[in-house]
């Protein structure tokens, strides 16, 4: 009988992710980010263990949306207090925090525990494509829209 491969963090290898989000939808960027972040795209991946990379995000504020939503689509949250509950529209949220709005759609996706907070650490999102992990060498991923379906150059 064969058992399961579980990865020991000592053998964890993590890699530096850049995703250019100009033009393309948010939830296929989203989906990629939270992909490389829970680190489904590796051979050695554990679910009980955080096996993922860094992935930075940039031109956050030209990401797309699919019909309606820009109008739409709300995002909600609630201060504790009775009567507490705020929504904002998603084309104020872009206006002045483009960055929030990919921040919260990769959150979604990932585990809601810990674990998923530990994830989601490591995740950058800039407005533009200005960043400041230059050192850290990050590999582009998904150059062009075929290979962001396919999910990426390794899949």
């Amino acid at each position: 009988m064969r058992t399961t491969y579980m990865a020991k963090p000592n053998e964890i290898k993590r890699c530096w992710y850049i995703i250019d989000a100009a033009g393309k939808p948010l939830g296929r960027v989203a989906t990629e980010a939270a992909r490389l972040l829970r680190g489904k795209h590796k051979p050695e991946f554990t679910p009980h263990l955080d096996t993922g990379d860094h992935v930075i995000i940039i031109n956050a504020a030209q990401v797309a949306l699919t019909g309606k939503k820009l109008e739409q689509k709300k995002y909600y949250h609630h201060s504790g207090y009775p009567g507490g509950l705020k929504a904002v529209n998603y084309a104020t949220l872009m206006d002045k925090k483009p960055e929030k709005a990919v921040y919260m759609a990769v959150r979604g996706m990932l585990p809601h525990n810990r674990l998923g907070r530990a994830m989601l650490k490591k995740l950058r999102v800039y407005r533009d494509s200005q960043h400041s992990h230059q050192a850290q060498q990050p590999q582009p991923w998904g150059e062009g829209p075929d290979a962001l379906k396919e999910g990426g150059p390794d899949s």
